[in-house]
């Protein structure tokens, strides 16, 4: 039976191999860089190709500084460096030290070719871009079924609103049968009538994105009634369906934020609004009730009833303000009277009776001052302190003056 090796072994002895080669241990290669990365520790990773074939290269942070330009997807470079295997993984790979500069890849002429024409043709105006509405139903996807990128895309759009429709057209997105499979996906979905389109895969180097850089996708892209959201790659890869799309999405991710509402922010503004309006209400009505009393206020006091009793109430405002005013008049009428009386007093026969005179008056009432007044036989009554008394004259004397006064008077 023959010897049994385990994997390490194997893979250390074609290290040995590798090694004792003196042409794979200093070896400069000339290839169309893609898949480059720059990793946090300070290496680059990238991969070298041409029409048939493809080459893994690492370059390691010491060599780095050799290194006076920033390596790039398709630009052209000879790559000075060894070739040995990586034990781990079983696989070769191009240990670089010296990168040179060897001009544009043909992919990227390419490209750079296609733009300038598309872009003389129109596809890029914005006139001609459709706004993707912000309340969507029904979501087209065209990518691959399998992969990040539709998880990705269902992921957030689920989400953001698990009340959406996501439609998939599984379309071929590397490779000669990507064109038509995309541009077969973007006109299916668009039949079917979805609201918006995310058109796209993941990351991938130029070669393998390059189906997104095709005139047919482009055409197809710009000839859609629906909105596109081109989302091909990473945020720094750049495809021509994302100059003629819609709107340009980073990454497939971000293609989904942009294509489908977030519900739930949706519903907090309506609550949001609900209070805001629910308060509006509430002031408002306030303030209607508020003219409603006051308007009803107004109405009682020019009602009649209010007038009745406002009238009412003047009137016996009035009676008291009448009677005070009286009882007030009548209390200073009162103490004039008084005031009458004493002065009054001072001048009444009464008075001077109680001081010992008295007061004779004839029938008539006339006050006897004078014997001319009075005839013999007549009856007088004379008023004394404590009563009257009623006599009859039965002679009339008086003095010499008087008496040739009556004679006098009475010889005319």
């Amino acid at each position: 039976m023959s010897n049994i090796y385990t994997v390490t072994q194997i893979n250390r002895y074609i290290k040995n191999m590798f090694t004792q080669d003196y042409l794979l241990q200093s070896v400069s290669i000339r290839g169309e860089v893609s898949n480059c990365k720059y990793h946090s520790s300070g290496h680059i990773y990238f991969t070298l190709k041409d029409r048939e074939g493809t080459l893994s290269c690492i370059m390691f942070a010491g060599y780095r500084k050799e290194l006076n330009f920033l390596l790039q997807e398709g630009q052209q470079v000879v790559v000075q460096g060894g070739i040995a295997v990586y034990e781990r993984d079983g696989k070769y790979q191009l240990y670089a030290r010296k990168i040179e500069k060897s001009g544009e890849g043909a992919l990227f002429e390419e490209f750079q070719r296609l733009k300038a024409r598309l872009k003389e043709k129109g596809l890029f105006e914005n006139m001609y871009k459709q706004p993707v509405p912000a309340y969507i139903r029904t979501l087209g996807v065209v990518t691959a079924s399998t992969g990040a990128a539709i998880r990705d895309i269902v992921q957030v759009a689920k989400r953001r609103n698990p009340f959406l429709q996501i439609l998939l057209y599984p379309a071929v997105v590397q490779g000669e049968a990507a064109v038509p499979s995309i541009v077969k996906g973007i006109r299916a979905l668009e039949q079917v009538g979805v609201d918006v389109m995310i058109v796209g895969r993941g990351g991938g180097s130029l070669e393998d994105l390059w189906a997104f850089n095709s005139e047919e996708v482009a055409q197809a892209v710009f000839d859609c009634s629906v909105p596109i959201i081109s989302a091909v790659g990473h945020e720094t890869d750049t495809t021509i369906i994302d100059y003629v799309a819609d709107l340009r999405a980073p990454t497939p991710s971000a293609a989904a934020e942009l294509a489908v509402y977030d519900v739930y922010a949706f519903f907090l503004q309506l609550r949001e609004r609900e209070d805001s309006l629910r308060q509006y209400m509430q002031k408002r009505i306030q303030i209607e009730r508020m003219r409603l009393e006051q308007k009803s206020l107004r109405l009682k006091a020019l009602s009649p009833l209010n007038q009745i009793r406002e009238k009412r109430f003047w009137c016996i405002r009035s009676e008291e303000i009448l009677r005070e005013t009286m009882e007030k008049r009548l209390r200073h009428k009162r103490v004039e009277l008084e005031l009458w009386i004493e002065r009054l007093q001072g001048l009444s026969p009464l008075e001077k009776l109680k001081q010992g005179y008295s007061y004779t008056v004839n029938k008539q009432g006339e006050n006897i001052r004078d014997i001319a007044q009075v005839e013999q036989g007549e009856e007088l009554t004379i008023y004394v302190t404590n009563g009257q008394i009623v006599t009859q004259v039965k002679e009339i004397q008086g003095g010499k003056e008087e008496r040739e006064s009556t004679d006098a008077g009475g010889g005319a």
